[in-house]
């Protein structure tokens, strides 16, 4: 049996990095983990969920209340997404951005998406 993909191996690596700043007080350089996260797990129920959760967090963290409720609105918009299949490719899922809106892909980002194999971990 293989492993998980090259996408979610580098997923997971951005979450744990998020995590660890978030837990070291430094929730601004959590956040920009977060969104090469949610650019490279969107395309996975449980893992866009678990990015926008950790969203919210960072958010309360730092104490912005725009994003507080741009991210309680991404925890609802997820299921609906997934069921309609509309998921705007590189959209880095933060507030500032609208959760409709596909954005050009980082190199870095778009190589491992190209990497997947379909293996969802």
């Amino acid at each position: 049996m293989n492993g998980p993909s090259p996408r979610i191996r580098a997923f997971d690596g951005a979450v744990s990095e998020a995590v660890g700043l978030l837990g070291a007080d430094d929730p601004a350089a959590a956040l920009a983990a977060l969104r090469r996260a949610h650019v490279l797990g969107q395309r996975d129920f449980g893992r866009h969920l678990h990015v926008h959760w950790l969203m919210l967090r960072v958010a309360w963290k730092l104490g912005d209340a725009r994003e507080v409720v741009g991210q309680l609105w991404r925890l609802l918009l997820v299921p609906l997404g997934h069921l309609s299949g509309r998921l705007p490719e590189g959209n880095p899922g933060t507030a500032d951005v609208s959760a409709f809106a596909p954005r050009a892909v980082p190199a870095e980002l778009a190589a491992l998406l190209g990497k997947d194999t379909g293996n969802a971990g």
